[in-house]
């Protein structure tokens, strides 16, 4: 099978679903359901300041995906059609890179199904045509694996340079990752050598902050403060005494809500804005520093209920039934019935042939793939678990899972 055929297949497969799914979502894909980084977007196209507030920059959300979205609505507007073919887009790259990473060990009919079976993860089919940030994180994902496996193959400082500003991506898309260059390099370190691997490790580092450092210098200057986010308070209501509550009654943790006695939030105040036109001057980096306070008093005063919260996180993580809760899009109906058990079988055999996959993939791509969900695992502990967090990465498991099955592959082949 030829490279280009190959590359038609993956993108069939993972545009058609898709499309099928924006053309019957087109009336929600804007008005249900977006995040913080559209509200950016469309401040910035419509007054340069990127926040929720003309002339009141902010850092409150991770600026990858916002600054994604604002070439296309300032050239054709903020429509269904462009946010959907964006995505999808998307989608089709991220796609086209598992199957170059498959191909580096799998023939080329297995590396064609892994990368289709991970296009047509039921949940990415559907998630993938909203506004989610999510979108960006798996393909940077793919990206920053297979930019990996290619330094480990033949360390070079281009080659390290080019992985470290796909790390410094990774951390401007989700503030999560901020640890991952530290797990890359001691992957590089055990797959080559620490000889090999010195100088193109500098290079990671050194291109990891170039990426970083204009967004943290602008955060510095107009906000106040170095930091990638202020939302800090998204970890505090991961981490307070209702959180286990909260989360066990199937809900949020969005419905931790505020005390009256807090100050509002950058999207608090946002929503202010857009209501009133009233402007309500924050200190977002006074926040941070109120919000981080208080987890960390958490964590010092209950340390017996942070360790239950981060079992549930970890649980939350890898829970093969998608995750429900009443501020779910379709809660009560019948998408709300297929995030359950149909989901969980699904998810369920991936799992299971992922580990039998664990036996039968190369060893080099095994210690990374396990690394990498080991690291979510434990920022699912910290934080809270979700398929949303995991769904970026669950290519990794269907990579493993085609290798059990190889075998099977070649004798077809044959």
């Amino acid at each position: 099978m030829t490279r280009r055929v190959a590359y038609a297949a993956v993108a069939a497969a993972c545009v058609v679903p898709r499309l099928i799914v924006l053309l019957y979502e087109r009336g929600d894909i804007l008005a249900d359901f977006t995040e913080k980084s559209d509200d950016f977007a469309r401040t910035f196209v419509a007054s340069g300041t990127y926040g929720f507030v003309p002339g009141e920059p902010s850092a409150y959300t991770q600026p990858l995906y916002g600054f994604l979205l604002v070439p296309f609505y300032a050239l054709d507007g903020r429509n269904w059609v462009v946010v959907g073919l964006l995505q999808i887009a998307l989608a089709v790259a991220t796609a086209l890179l598992v199957y170059e990473i498959a191909r580096r060990w799998l023939p080329a009919g297995a590396a064609v199904a892994a990368a289709m079976v991970a296009a047509l993860n039921p949940y990415l089919v559907w998630h993938d045509v909203h506004v989610n940030r999510e979108i960006v994180d798996q393909l940077v994902a793919a990206a920053l694996v297979l930019a990996t496996l290619v330094v480990a193959e033949r360390p070079t400082l281009l080659r390290g340079g080019a992985l470290g500003a796909l790390c410094g991506l990774a951390i401007l898309g989700n503030s999560r990752l901020v640890l991952l260059p530290l797990l890359l390099l001691a992957y590089l370190a055990w797959r080559a050598g620490v000889q090999r691997v010195l100088l193109p490790a500098a290079a990671v580092l050194v291109a990891a902050g170039i990426v970083l450092a204009p967004w943290l210098v602008r955060n510095q200057v107009e906000v106040g403060c170095t930091t990638v986010t202020t939302d800090a308070r998204a970890l505090w209501k991961a981490n307070n005494v209702r959180t286990d509550q909260v989360l066990e009654s199937g809900r949020w943790i969005d419905a931790i809500g505020r005390d009256p006695a807090d100050p509002l939030t950058p999207e608090e105040a946002g929503a202010v804005y857009r209501e009133s036109g009233r402007v309500i001057e924050l200190d977002e980096c006074a926040q941070m520093r109120l919000y981080r306070g208080r987890v960390v008093d958490f964590w010092r005063e209950h340390p017996g209920e942070k360790a239950e919260l981060a079992v549930r996180g970890a649980g939350m993580l890898w829970d093969p039934r998608v995750t429900r809760t009443e501020e779910s899009p379709g809660a009560n109906t019948a998408l709300d019935t297929i995030r359950g058990w149909p989901s969980g079988l699904l998810f369920g055999v991936l799992f299971l042939g992922a580990l039998a996959g664990l036996r039968r993939a190369p060893r080099w791509f095994g210690v990374l793939a396990v690394g990498l969900l080991a690291y979510q695992t434990l920022f699912a502990m910290v934080f809270v678990g979700a398929t949303r967090y995991r769904a970026p990465w669950d290519f990794l498991l269907v990579l493993l899972a085609v290798s059990a099955l190889a075998p099977a592959f070649e004798r077809l082949r044959r």
